[in-house]
């Protein structure tokens, strides 16, 4: 393998990042090379990426790389922008936690209420009856739900229905609530409900309300309220696998999974009932966002809470979120760490200690400590990334992946290759050569 990309998976020292070759565009070329270099590498072809770096609390770095959407020839391919949206995956759990948390400052929520309280309907597991589930067990993924019997359903079905049907599928049967972390997108789905019955809005409008209004970020949890723009400048996600077979072919063609608006416009929502099932709306993984749009989120978190001179969140509350909530024992039998990628968590963040060999490391080499959140689902892999201690962070959005990650595993942690090259060469690129 030749170029900057087989450079990097030999191992050598970054030199070609270690210094600014002069200002503005110059300073940022070799960066923009590295990156578009993974982004084309042939045997692991990705359709897009769309990346952001803050250093001491102001973006160091913003670029885009291929397409938001793939046509029938190369003449009908449309390139990313800096405002294109993208279905963000699980890093949309973190947002959701984001909204949540304001209720909770405003007193409408408690992190410590039976949420059975909140839907209007008993919320328990069957093999513990007597212990409750709360807002912080569902966001420390210690609730004891499961996705086996599912986590998400249309608009048609209630919550309270679903449960009632779900059985032991539904429910660990050996672990009681608060006791034991197993990731589970359900949480979500409860949470996300629990928000609509307290305000009587509904999810998608109320996230809007509590977040991206206030930033003036676009986007949203639900594509039908989008307007015409918004809905052209988002990407359509992709892997080069069929659909039914699950065969890749990296140098096959592309092949849309999700928010292929060319194809297949967004329905609307004519019979929901607001606090009935906010799974509809994803709060687990639903949110479109672009990488400029989570740049302000990340940076409002950075100023203590703060967006252009308002408070969105109190300091406390920033703090609250981010203190630990559970963390994987010495000796493990305390949760499912999935190989070593969940080791502490907070109130729907994930906690990255940067320890060589434990399997959540986000930089090669790099003593990156951080918070945050990954995502991962229909081709899309992200994540957003911060480290208070030095107001530093990273976003990455990639729209699609061309190889089968089981077979370009990670060399340093639990991801995939693609992104440990991503997020190491972003990290030296307009991070670490600056300190």
């Amino acid at each position: 393998m030749t170029g900057l990309l087989g450079l990097l998976l030999l191992g050598t020292t970054w030199s070609v990042l270690a210094a600014p070759l002069g200002s503005g565009k110059d300073q940022q070329r070799p960066l923009d090379a590295a990156l578009s270099a993974i982004v084309e590498d042939t045997a692991h072809p990705l359709a897009s990426l769309s990346v952001l770096a803050i250093r001491q609390g102001k973006v160091s770095y913003q670029q885009q790389f291929g397409y938001r959407h793939i046509g029938a020839t190369p003449a009908q391919h449309l390139p990313v922008t800096p405002a294109t949206l993208f279905r963000i995956a699980s890093v949309s759990k973190m947002m959701t936690t984001l909204g949540l948390m304001r209720l909770v400052e405003q007193g409408k929520l408690s992190l410590d209420q039976d949420v059975g309280i909140y839907l209007g309907f008993s919320l328990r597991n069957p093999h513990f009856p007597q212990q409750a589930l709360t807002l912080r067990s569902l966001l420390s993924h210690t609730s004891s739900l499961r996705d086996a019997g599912g986590y998400a359903w249309g608009p048609e079905r209630s919550l309270r229905d679903v449960f009632t049907a779900g059985g032991d599928l539904m429910w660990d049967a050996a672990a009681a609530p608060g006791s034991y972390f197993t990731y589970s997108n359900l949480n979500w789905g409860v949470i996300g409900t629990v928000m609509e019955k307290v305000t009587g809005e509904r999810f998608d409008l109320l996230m809007r309300r509590l977040l991206l209004d206030p930033l003036d970020v676009r986007g949203g949890y639900h594509r039908a309220a989008f307007s015409q723009e918004e809905l052209a400048n988002t990407a359509t996600l992709y892997r080069k696998r069929t659909l039914e077979t699950e065969i890749w072919q990296p140098q096959g063609p592309w092949i849309a999974q999700a928010d292929d608006d060319y194809q297949h416009p967004p329905a609307g929502l004519a019979n929901y009932v607001i606090g009935s099932n906010a799974t509809v709306f994803s709060p687990t993984g639903g949110l479109r966002i672009s990488a400029a749009g989570l740049g302000t989120v990340m940076q409002m978190l950075l100023d203590g809470g703060r967006h252009q001179g308002k408070q969105l969140l109190q300091p406390a509350s920033i703090a609250l979120m981010f203190a630990r909530q559970w963390q994987l024992a010495p000796a493990g039998g305390n949760g499912n760490s999935e190989q070593g990628l969940y080791r502490a968590w907070g109130l729907g963040n994930q906690q990255f200690d940067a320890v060589a060999g434990q399997g959540n490391g986000l930089v090669e080499g790099a003593s990156f400590t951080a918070v945050g959140h990954l995502g991962d689902a229909y081709g899309l892999v992200s994540a957003f990334v911060l480290d208070f201690k030095h107001r530093n962070g990273m976003v990455m959005l990639v729209g699609g992946t061309g190889s089968d990650p089981a077979r370009y595993p990670g060399r340093y942690s639990a991801m995939g290759r693609s992104e440990e090259l991503i997020l190491t060469t972003l990290y030296r690129g307009a991070i670490d050569k600056h300190e």
